[in-house]
């Protein structure tokens, strides 16, 4: 259940940041409060998991499942550039991901 809950938690770092990004420094109210809240929760579900996964190992997954959701998100709605270097890079993120599960 850790697992799960962490990357439910690392999906909302994504939410959280891409809302950040739309707030325009938390002058658009409905982006600020998305971010608020995504980021509450977040937060929360990584506490929660590190009850049971150890904090290396919760924090690296979590930082990484947000990261690449960041950036994919980026790449796929936000037009940022789409690159065989970027997707390479994504993809070794992911595999120290599933290499820290594994390991775990």
């Amino acid at each position: 259940m850790a697992w799960l809950v962490l990357l439910v938690s690392g999906v909302l770092e994504t939410v959280w940041a891409v809302a950040l990004g739309s707030s325009r420094s938390f002058t658009r109210p409905v982006p600020t409060v998305v971010f608020a809240v995504a980021l509450l929760f977040s937060m929360g579900g990584l506490a929660y998991a590190m009850r049971t996964i150890p904090i290396g190992t919760g924090y690296a997954v979590w930082v990484g499942v947000g990261a690449v959701g960041t950036a994919v998100y980026g790449m796929a709605v936000l037009g940022d550039a789409v690159t065989t270097a970027r997707l390479a890079c994504l993809l070794l993120i992911v595999a120290g991901v599933v290499g820290l599960k594994v390991l775990h």
